[in-house]
């Protein structure tokens, strides 16, 4: 059976072009750092996010954590949102890997307060009892769904410069940011110092994703790399795709943001459900399903033997997720779908 994927935009399996460019790609040993299509990926992408190099990894999480592990010294203070990825889906890796303190704000949706991290920078010449502030991470467009406005990276970005602490962006879905701002990624990516983001997502790569940053910074982070078992050899055949992926299927973001609103706007009208519309700014639909009295793990169950595949609710909230694979067919089938499920058919 051929499912409807909901679950999330990592689902998403490769185009042909991608098939194509895997089976032909030249390759060679990068850890020699002689993996032409490596090389030409890493290229391509520091010149998207306007930064001086990038690197290749494995995963987000990996890029995130090996931003960290990058720019931190053991027995530093991070600086970030209680709700971002790296707190709450990251599994305490910034704790195992770069031996630092996480010290959290919270966040309006995703957005943090500039005046908030203001507050919180400590240098450990200040008082012996203080770590000192190693990094601050800030992630767009955010695991809530939301994009946040680039006046407020702006702020934080120069706050930062100002009191000499380095910014990391989680930007595992920064060209979804990108779409729906309308503006280039370089936009985004200029108030940052280091940049993760996703191929594998909504790009449709079958792996990899990119940090990017200065020479120097990418320098020592391709040591560290080979330090967390991420030093790959004829990575070229991943690379490949990662280059179709960044070609050609960022055009594709808008259609699922377009999507991601006829979905909502349709499940909205079903009684008893509630779509937090205000929050679909890019691929993600949530909403509360509680007033129908339904039981989401019952959903779960049906929709799967209807050839749709969903997560059950995280606090209390559904989440569905448009991606490549998910067509405007596909939704009128969704919807028809919750309507019979709820209705006991």
């Amino acid at each position: 059976m051929k499912f409807i994927d909901l679950r999330s935009d990592t689902v998403t399996e490769p185009t042909q072009n991608m098939r194509q460019a895997m089976f032909t790609a030249e390759v060679g040993d990068d850890v020699y750092g002689d993996d032409p299509t490596v090389i030409a990926l890493e290229e391509y992408a520091a010149k998207l996010v306007n930064k001086e190099a990038a690197l290749f990894v494995p995963s987000g999480t990996f890029g995130n954590q090996l931003a960290l592990f990058t720019h931190c010294t053991r027995g530093n203070e991070v600086i970030l949102g209680d709700d971002c990825h790296i707190v709450v889906h990251e599994v305490a890796a910034s704790s195992v890997i770069a031996g630092v303190q996480l010290r959290t704000l919270t966040s309006n949706k995703g957005e943090l307060d500039p005046k908030q991290i203001q507050a919180r920078i400590r240098k450990e010449d200040e008082d012996i009892h203080y770590p000192s502030t190693g990094l601050i991470c800030i992630e767009n467009a955010h695991s809530c769904g939301r994009v946040i406005p680039l006046c407020t990276m702006e702020k934080i970005y120069n706050l930062a410069k100002q009191k000499e602490v380095p910014v990391h962006l989680d930007g595992a879905r920064l060209f979804n940011a990108a779409a729906y701002l309308d503006v280039d990624a370089k936009e985004i990516t200029k108030y940052c110092d280091t940049v993760m983001f996703c191929m594998s997502k909504a790009l449709c790569a079958p792996i990899g994703s990119i940090l990017a940053g200065d020479k120097k910074f990418i320098a020592k982070a391709r040591k560290k790399r080979k330090v967390l078992g991420g030093g790959l050899r004829q990575v070229g055949i991943l690379a490949a795709a990662g280059l179709v992926a960044l070609h050609e299927m960022i055009p594709q973001l808008k259609i699922d943001h377009e999507n991601a609103i006829l979905l909502g706007e349709e499940l909205s009208k079903i009684p008893g459900i509630s779509v937090n519309s205000e929050d679909t700014h890019i691929n993600m639909v949530f909403f509360d399903m509680s007033a129908t009295g339904f039981s989401t793990d019952k959903l779960v169950e049906k929709f799967y033997n209807r050839g749709i595949k969903i997560n059950g609710e995280e606090d209390g909230l559904m989440r569905f997720v448009t991606h490549n694979w998910i067509s405007k067919e596909d939704i009128k089938f969704i919807i028809t779908s919750m309507k019979e499920v709820l209705a006991g058919k």
